[in-house]
């Protein structure tokens, strides 16, 4: 069983490692307002996939995950959101120096935690891939519910280290020029997620 955790464990990590929509919202957060509203974001990002995790293992995922209708509505509108992120970046970019400085608007937490809830990838790949991998030692709701405590521990120490890196080079993302490019590559990034999320069968 300890080998079965570590090789689902060590799936669960690629997953985490793979830039998609979660790391650019957090790029632009933590850019635009600091490495606190970074963390606050990885925070909501986090309790977004724990949302998911409970509606997997009570079963109400596989309703979204088996539904064509209810999985169009929530990606068309997680694609909808990050295509709102998306054109704020570029918007912001185009302010002068001083008002670039200013911070984001909305709470940080419920952006993260938004922008996971209307991902239906997550609820797809929950109820996919969660049974496959939880140790057959164990009833599957118990092994699918420590697996998604093992994705969110996964996901918060990733993105938060993530952040902190960020914040040692904030000198370098201070400068008016760089300010400005990073905002327009994480808005055309997030606007980029948008189309794809939006296009996604």
């Amino acid at each position: 069983m300890v080998i079965q955790f570590l090789a689902a464990a060590g799936v669960l990590a690629l997953l985490t490692v793979v830039p998609g929509p979660d790391m650019a919202v957090v790029t632009k957060r933590a850019i635009g307002s600091g490495w606190q509203d970074g963390l606050r974001t990885v925070g909501g990002i986090t309790a977004g996939l724990l949302v998911w995790g409970v509606l997997t293992v009570v079963g109400l995922a596989a309703v979204l995950a088996a539904s064509a209708t209810a999985y169009t509505v929530v990606k068309l509108a997680g694609a909808v959101f990050l295509l709102v992120l998306g054109v704020q970046a570029l918007l912001h970019s185009r302010k002068r120096p001083a008002e670039s400085g200013t911070k984001t608007s909305g709470s940080p937490w419920r952006t993260g935690l938004i922008s996971n809830l209307f991902n239906p990838k997550i609820a797809v790949f929950y109820t996919g891939l969660l049974p496959a991998l939880a140790p057959s030692g164990l009833p599957p709701q118990v092994g699918m519910a420590l697996l998604v405590l093992i994705h969110a521990a996964l996901t918060l120490a990733w993105l938060g280290g993530y952040v902190l890196l960020l914040a040692k080079a904030r000198a370098f993302f201070e400068k008016p020029a760089v300010r400005r490019a990073m905002n327009r590559i994480t808005g055309v990034v997030l606007i980029g997620f948008g189309v794809k999320v939006a296009a996604s069968a």
